[in-house]
């Protein structure tokens, strides 16, 4: 079972960037599309950008489109999400996640079935 961790979330004035990391354990990271998730207080959890096994393609939500940027690094069994321009309404504990297998990509959670434990993103105004 792969164990993935985020890190990178904090406290942001509206307007501001974090980048998200998200480590993957294994050797197996590479055969996988990633995605990033969210989901803020008394809300579903809601789909945010998605990338495939080398990062050819790339998927986001229309909330997000233009100001994240999801890539990844295979050497180091990384996904990341740059998030610039950021709003009030970006606030919300951000999950990485891992495809099953053979999912050349997806903005769907059913299509996921590792998780990580979540980082919080708190946006001022």
């Amino acid at each position: 079972q792969v164990q993935l961790v985020e890190s990178g979330g904090g406290l942001v004035q509206a307007g501001g960037s974090l980048r998200l990391s998200c480590a993957a354990s294994g050797r197996t990271f590479s055969s996988y599309a990633m995605g990033w998730f969210r989901q803020a207080p008394g809300k579903e959890r809601e789909f945010v950008a998605a990338i495939n096994l080398i990062g050819a393609y790339t998927l986001y939500s229309d909330s997000v489109k233009g100001r994240f940027t999801i890539s990844r690094d295979n050497a180091k069994n990384t996904v990341y999400l740059q998030m610039n321009s950021l709003k009030p309404e970006d606030t919300a504990v951000y999950y990485c996640a891992r495809v099953t297998n053979r999912v050349p990509i997806s903005n769907s959670a059913s299509h996921y079935d590792s998780w990580g434990q979540g980082t919080q993103v708190t946006v001022s105004s």
